[in-house]
């Protein structure tokens, strides 16, 4: 790990102490080796645990690694359909631990690593996957005025600010170019579909490893990872979730393009989609190429944030440059959608 993203346990359990009645004594912290941009930590003390999320340290992009928004949403989401973690405590004191982070729940469970879910049987598989829809559904269903959260986004001509957003942060941490990505971001916004008014909570990184599955049911536990959450269109996460149908298997991407899906119990686009639809009571979704070819666009973006902090040596994982290396590669597939191949 390191040197900068290591904690300073005496001096956070000394913090910890004025604020969380359940923590006393020392503590030790285990920093997880998962997660590309927000540092997690294990917080172990005598009778108990906690879980860790701060900013990386060092100069960061402008409304990047927002785990202030991540707290806010997942206290607003405590009483409904959606499965989060309890928060504890937000700590906005830099000096402290060297930047903003916040406490919450360790919540106990099964994190699928792959998405083609080895070693389980299909109609396991088949609830796996079926539970992931279900929990993108319910959140899309979420009334936002009810929990509070009306103000989290700005409203209407969603994909036009987040293409103009990721345009600017791909930009500004940009070590080469790349023909593809340059291709989209002039693509994008002249085939922007018309908006149609949609706007719900997004979550902004939906995929099976940033959930926890109960082994005994395969029930969503939590969903994880809302750095990205915002008020926007709800078929953006969708069609996010559906990006991975269509990469391919490797190293670093974890894709079902070539997998037989039916015999592991794995659903199809068509179905995936369907299952959504039919939850949600709507009927059809226009446009599909243009949300799938933002989504890959928006995933080369974020990976070459990361890549550019693994060259400052700011990155959380140690696969930080493998995962860089994806940039190019993803753009051509989202070039390759929108074309029509």
């Amino acid at each position: 790990m390191s040197e900068s993203l290591a904690l300073d346990d005496e001096q956070l359990a000394e913090y910890l102490r004025k604020y969380l009645p359940q923590f006393h004594g020392s503590l030790v912290s285990e920093k997880f080796s998962s997660g590309q941009s927000n540092p997690t930590y294990k917080i172990q003390w005598a009778d108990g645990h906690c879980v860790l999320r701060r900013k990386p340290p060092g100069v960061l992009l402008k409304s990047a690694h927002a785990v202030e928004r991540e707290f806010r949403v997942m206290r607003a989401l405590q009483d409904t359909a959606v499965a989060v973690p309890k928060t504890f405590h937000l700590c906005e004191d830099e000096s402290v631990i060297g930047s903003v982070f916040f406490v919450m729940e360790m919540v106990e469970g099964d994190i699928y690593w792959q998405p083609t879910l080895p070693g389980l049987p299909a109609p396991v598989r088949t609830k796996i996957y079926n539970a992931m829809c279900d929990t993108l559904a319910a959140l899309h269903s979420v009334d936002i005025n009810s929990i509070g959260m009306n103000d989290f986004g700005k409203p209407g001509n969603y994909f036009a600010r987040q293409i103009n957003r990721w345009t600017q942060q791909y930009q500004a941490s940009e070590t080469e170019q790349f023909a593809a990505m340059n291709w989209l971001i002039e693509w994008l916004p002249e085939n922007l579909p018309l908006d149609d008014g949609s706007a719900a909570l997004v979550h902004g990184d939906f995929r099976l490893d940033n959930m926890i599955f109960s082994p005994n049911d395969q029930r969503v536990l939590a969903l994880l990872d809302w750095e990205l959450s915002t008020l926007g269109h709800p078929i953006a996460d969708l069609a996010y979730q559906c990006m991975q149908l269509r990469m391919p298997q490797g190293d670093q991407l974890s894709g079902l393009q070539s997998v037989d899906r039916g015999a592991l119990g794995i659903p199809s686009e068509r179905e995936y989609v369907a299952r959504y639809c039919a939850q949600r009571e709507i009927d059809s979704i226009p446009d599909w190429p243009f949300y799938l070819a933002f989504s890959f666009f928006r995933f080369a973006a974020i990976l070459q944030g990361v890549k550019k902090r693994a060259i400052e040596g700011n990155a959380s994982s140690e696969h930080a440059h493998q995962y860089g290396a994806l940039v190019n590669p993803l753009a051509e597939m989202g070039q390759q959608v929108a074309i029509g191949e």
